[in-house]
C-alpha cells in the first residue's frame, strides 16, 4: 500500500514538470517527494475526465486549467484536502464541499455582524443586518467563485486560465498565499521556490477578492 502511494507521489511530480514547462533536476525531485512524505500526505489516483465533468456540473463551476491538471495527476485526500472524488458517492462529502464553497461568504458575514466590517465601495451601509448580508451575498455571487484546495486555501475559477493566484481566506483576513498554483504548493509545504520555476511577478488581479486583499495590505503611498 505504501509503495502504491509513493508511486502516485512520483507520478504527481512527473506531471508537475509539465506545469512548470521545464524538467526538474533530480535533487529537486527528491526534495519535493520527501516534503510530501514528511507531511504524510495521502494521495489517490488522479480524477478522470468523466469525474471532473461530474464535479463541475455538481457544483456549477469549471476548474482553472492548472488546478484541473493537478487533480488529474494526483488527488490528495489527507485531512483538510478537498476530496472531490468522494463527493460523487457520499452525501456527507458533497455537503462538506458545499460548506467549503460557502466559507468565504460566511466569513464576510461574520465580520459584518461582529466586527463592523463594511467597504465604502459597497455604497452606503444599510441600516439592518439582513440588508448588509444581502449586499455581501450579491458581491460574492458576482465575483469569481473560489474553489477550495486545502483548508482555507482557495483558487478562483475565473479567469479560466493558468496562473490564477491562491488565496488564504479566513473571514475578511484574505491574503495571497501563492502567486499561482505552483508557488502555493511550495508555500504550503514550507519550501523555497527553485530558480528555474517561472512565477508571475505579481498576483493576477481577481475582481472583488483582490480588493479584500488590498484592505489588509493597502498601498503605502
Amino acid at each position: 500500500m505504501a509503495t502504491e502511494s509513493n508511486n502516485r507521489v512520483a507520478d504527481f511530480f512527473n506531471g508537475l514538470s509539465r506545469l512548470w514547462g521545464k524538467p526538474k533536476p533530480p535533487k529537486q525531485y527528491q526534495y519535493l517527494i520527501d516534503l510530501m512524505k514528511a507531511a504524510k500526505v495521502e494521495v489517490e489516483k488522479g480524477l478522470s475526465n468523466k469525474e471532473v465533468k461530474q464535479i463541475e456540473a455538481m457544483y456549477g463551476f469549471t476548474f482553472p486549467p492548472d488546478y484541473r491538471e493537478f487533480l488529474q495527476l494526483v488527488l490528495p485526500v489527507s485531512k483538510s484536502f478537498t476530496n472531490w472524488r468522494l463527493a460523487l458517492t457520499s452525501v456527507e462529502a458533497r455537503a462538506a464541499i458545499e460548506s467549503e464553497l460557502n466559507w468565504p461568504l460566511e466569513g464576510i458575514e461574520f465580520d459584518i455582524e461582529h466586527n463592523d466590517f463594511w467597504l465604502e465601495v459597497w455604497g452606503k451601509k444599510p441600516s439592518t443586518l439582513e440588508e448588509m448580508f444581502l449586499v455581501a451575498k450579491q458581491k460574492v455571487e458576482a465575483a469569481p467563485k473560489l474553489i477550495p484546495i486545502y483548508g482555507h486555501r482557495f483558487i478562483p475559477a475565473e479567469p479560466h486560465e493558468v496562473n490564477n493566484p491562491v488565496f488564504s481566506v479566513y473571514q475578511t483576513d484574505i491574503i495571497y498565499y501563492g502567486r499561482n498554483l505552483i508557488s502555493y504548493l511550495f508555500n504550503e509545504f514550507g519550501a523555497a521556490l527553485f530558480p528555474d520555476i517561472e512565477v508571475p511577478d505579481q498576483p493576477r488581479n481577481i475582481p472583488f477578492w483582490s480588493e479584500l486583499v488590498e484592505v489588509n495590505f493597502p498601498d503605502e503611498d
